[in-house]
């Protein structure tokens, strides 16, 4: 049986990474990733929905908008399935292996997501206990920037071969869905502000990868207090999401 709640005792660190569409989520995973490696912190990029086999797979169904029919509740539901598979087959044992998770999206997600969409937050709580299994993020970073700005990335991205990328289901909402999203997410980091960092990510590239990193060394001073910032590197000085 899954453990539904309190504080596991573990000995890595829990990141998650939230925001908008075309944040700079994954790029900024990256980023933090190399940091951590270079003061000899292993740390395992995952993300949601997914991180594991079974939750790739409802990754598909989620993204491709055939369960958007279905309503968001049954969404919520997925999501929630997705999660539990990811913190039993991923997170939980990086965690409990020293490693550091860097997770690009994880409940928060939901919570804004599927409640902008009107699903009872009181029924994403017990989701929420059920999937999580008590594993809840050290810190949450919320990259924030505006849905004009989010968006005209999404528009931006191409594949491997340089053709343009299909946005998936979230990301053809209507601009007012995602002002509405943008708000929630800032309503979350302003409700626990002892768990969330907002960082702007309509910056540079740079300049937010190094906001995130002082964040970072500022909120485990003991896992970091020795490491300090890692020097630019203009070439890399790019946007993505």
């Amino acid at each position: 049986m899954r453990e539904t709640g309190g504080t596991l005792p573990r000995q890595g660190r829990f990141l998650t990474f939230e925001g908008g569409e075309g944040a700079g989520k994954s790029t900024q995973i990256s980023r933090l990733k190399e940091r951590l490696n270079a003061a000899g912190i292993e740390a395992v990029v995952t993300r949601e929905p997914g991180g594991s086999p079974t939750a790739e797979t409802i990754r598909e169904l989620l993204l491709s908008g055939k369960v958007k029919p279905l309503g968001a509740e049954i969404e919520a539901v997925m999501f929630a399935a997705a999660r539990a598979d990811h913190v039993d087959e991923t997170i939980r044992p990086a965690l409990n292996a020293g490693r550091w998770v860097l997770c690009d999206r994880f409940a928060d997600s939901t919570r804004v997501y599927q409640g902008e969409a009107g699903v009872d937050p009181a029924f994403l709580d017990r989701l929420e206990a059920v999937a999580v299994g008590g594993y809840r993020p050290d810190m949450t970073i919320l990259i924030d920037v505006s849905p004009e700005v989010g968006l005209s990335r999404v528009a931006a991205r191409s594949g491997a071969d340089g053709s343009p990328v299909n946005p998936d289901r979230f990301e053809t909402d209507t601009k007012e869905v995602h002002m509405r999203r943008r708000q929630l997410f800032l309503d979350l980091a302003a409700a626990e502000p002892a768990r969330f960092v907002v960082v702007d990510g309509s910056a540079a590239a740079d300049k937010v990868a190094d906001d995130i990193w002082q964040a970072v060394c500022a909120r485990f001073p003991l896992d970091l207090g020795h490491a300090g910032p890692a020097a630019p590197d203009p070439a890399r000085d790019r946007i993505g999401g």
